[in-house]
């Protein structure tokens, strides 16, 4: 679906491609007998491929316009190739579809014929077509038939996830996005669909009455380009050419099927640097920089795992400019090849730090079994929250919100509580019961932080995400988390369904705000005379062993079920830290009975059946209460 002819000076540099795009997708010597994803640009001669199909995704590279005529739509290999496929499942499941070709075969033959035939029924009423391409009459014996299986060919093709990648190396794409994003995800939306309709017309000779603007062209966009950014060189020279995303574009909300819906296991460390293990083609790759609190982690995602790795940008703020002009704070390759990690570890999600360049380096494998958002995510986390402790500060696992009070001025909460435990639907509650009594409500952190200790001894918390990862399961009515036009949804028929959208800004992230409230989140006690609601700590151990042993009832985020212990909530670098972090966490909970803050545990019930939504919903009544009767005093 793109155009262009290649200029003489890239020809050297398009051999490896060449070589790729020729190997046979059966060859076992490309990723362990996987489809092998080809970077194919715009400036390949027409009769080159320019795009690369695996599983039920569509990746098209570009360094220019996509098509903009119906010819040049229904004449591109792209198209050919998605037709000789759909054909191909058609046979698999010996649809009724197939009769659309009438006595005819799926060859290569019948399908040129069907192509020619689409071409002129996007311009010609179907009863002109076969004056001007012979055979094409075999097509409309049954028209109820060839309008269903356009309506289908359609909804095949939008069954894909499917990606543009803009390479705007050597020109100044970059420098206008929304001119290259307009000029190519716009225009072929709006294309693909309105070749489509023109189809549908002249089999129907009738004109809808209702038309659906649905996403019909990519889903998400990316300007990339390579670009030199502070890494040491040695075995960091692997990832100089690898392609770095400067802009994204969405169109939400997304709704995506990721190979697995549940982590498990905890993040290793290991002695030896991933990357020696490490092969990378470039083409396969893209690096995300992301801004994760004070730090720059470049996150290099495999093609197999494009959905989740484009997902980060809901998550994460993506690096300005002058952010890649320092050395990064840590490195992840998600989608290492398969088996390339497997003498590092029993579970082989690993990380390591490499003290000669002040660098953490991690990497999970290319394998469906870790084809979780999570595994991305919460690595990421864990990198920050190792560098946080190197610098002294407390990484916490929970949700920290600003609260402006009617009349009782400002209160900062920090609710530490692992997966599930009910941080994010009580605060969601608490917006929607605090209507009237709340001036103001903004998320400083959805999952994870860190806190310091100021000069004058006032405990400072920060954020790390601009964007939320959620459950859909415990999402009730009326806790409208954000703007789900904004979002990006993951396996929604499945337990653990998730939802990924923006919720807060990185100025707010990084502004720093003062604790007055530490709550742990307690899902798996009911509330009864002896088990408040809200319980105040009024002991430093007291505190310091609830929070150390880390209790909480699985909800089902990962394979672990029932009543589960974990160091702080907190598996992401504290637990792998435990001697450094216990002495850094005694600093902090002395500080927090020094300076007056409030420390205790908040029972939110969300792990006892039938209490999905009143417990979240008692347990922010009573702390809004609580909130008033502190800032009253």
């Amino acid at each position: 679906m793109t155009r262009g002819v290649r200029g003489q000076k890239q020809a050297k540099s398009l051999e490896p491609i060449r070589w790729l795009i020729n190997k046979p997708i059966s060859d076992k010597s490309l990723d362990g007998g996987r489809l092998v994803l080809a970077f194919c640009f715009m400036e390949v001669c027409v009769d080159r491929a320019k795009f690369k199909i695996f599983a039920r995704k569509v990746i098209i590279y570009t360094r220019g316009k996509v098509c903009e005529t119906p010819e040049e739509l229904l004449a591109s290999p792209l198209f050919a190739e998605l037709l000789r496929r759909y054909f191909d499942e058609l046979a698999a499941t010996q649809s009724y579809l197939l009769r659309v070709l009438g006595d005819r075969t799926a060859d290569a033959d019948t399908i040129s014929l069907f192509v020619e035939t689409l071409q002129h029924l996007a311009k010609l009423p179907y009863t002109k077509v076969p004056s001007v391409v012979p055979g094409a009459e075999v097509f409309f014996r049954d028209m109820a038939l060839i309008s269903e299986f356009i309506e289908q060919l359609y909804n095949y093709w939008r069954s894909h996830d499917r990606f543009l990648l803009c390479d705007s190396e050597g020109d100044i794409l970059d420098q206008r996005p929304y001119r290259t994003f307009n000029s190519s995800i716009e225009t072929l939306t709006h294309l693909i669909r309105s070749v489509y309709r023109d189809i549908q017309e002249n089999i129907t000779l009738s004109h809808p009455r209702i038309y659906r603007q649905v996403t019909a062209g990519a889903e998400i966009a990316a300007i990339s380009l390579p670009q030199k950014l502070q890494l040491p060189g040695g075995v960091y020279e692997k990832l100089y050419k690898i392609p770095v995303i400067r802009q994204v574009l969405i169109n939400p909300p997304l709704i995506l099927n990721p190979p697995m819906n549940k982590r498990t296991g905890q993040f290793v460390k290991v002695e030896r640097n991933p990357l020696e293990l490490v092969e990378f083609h470039q083409d396969e790759w893209l690096c995300y920089p992301a801004r994760v609190g004070p730090l720059l982690i470049l996150v290099y995602f495999h093609a197999r795992f494009f959905e989740l790795g484009f997902t980060l940008c809901n998550l994460f703020e993506l690096a300005e400019d002058e952010d890649l002009n320092r050395q990064p704070d840590a490195v992840y390759a998600f989608g290492a090849p398969a088996g390339s990690l497997d003498g590092l570890g029993v579970f082989p999600t690993v990380f390591h730090e490499d003290a000669e360049h002040d660098l953490l380096v991690a990497a999970a494998p290319c394998d469906d079994a870790f084809g979780y958002f999570g595994y991305l995510k919460k690595m990421v986390l864990t990198l920050h929250n190792i560098k946080m402790m190197q610098a002294g500060k407390l990484p916490f696992h929970g949700a920290f919100v600003k609260m402006l009070l009617n009349d009782y001025g400002e209160k900062n909460i920090l609710i530490i509580g692992d997966t599930g435990a009910g941080k994010s639907e009580t605060l969601e509650a608490l917006r929607t019961l605090g209507e009237g009594r709340i001036k103001g409500m903004f998320i400083i952190a959805d999952d994870m932080g860190s806190l310091d200790i100021d000069e004058d001894g006032r405990i400072i918390g920060y954020g790390t995400e601009t964007g939320a990862f959620l459950r859909l399961d415990d999402l009730q009515d009326g806790y409208a988390f954000g703007q789900i036009d904004r979002s990006i949804i993951m396996s929604p028929s499945q337990v653990n369904a998730r939802i990924v959208l923006p919720v807060t800004t990185y100025a707010l992230v990084m502004q720093g705000h003062r604790v007055d409230v530490v709550l742990y989140a307690n899902n798996y006690e009911q509330v009864d005379d002896e088990h408040p609601v809200i319980e105040r700590f009024f002991s430093v151990d007291k505190a310091f062993s609830v929070f150390r042993e880390g209790t909480v009832m699985s909800k089902g985020t990962t394979t672990s079920s029932g009543i589960v212990h974990s160091y702080f909530a907190n598996i992401f670098g504290p637990a792998q830290y435990r001697e450094v972090h216990d002495r850094l966490a005694m600093i902090f909970f002395n500080a927090f009975f020094s300076q007056g803050v409030f420390v205790g545990q908040m029972r939110t019930c969300l792990g006892i059946a039938g209490y999905e939504t009143d417990g979240p919903a008692r347990a922010a009544e009573e702390l809004l209460e609580r909130l008033q009767q502190v800032a009253s005093k």
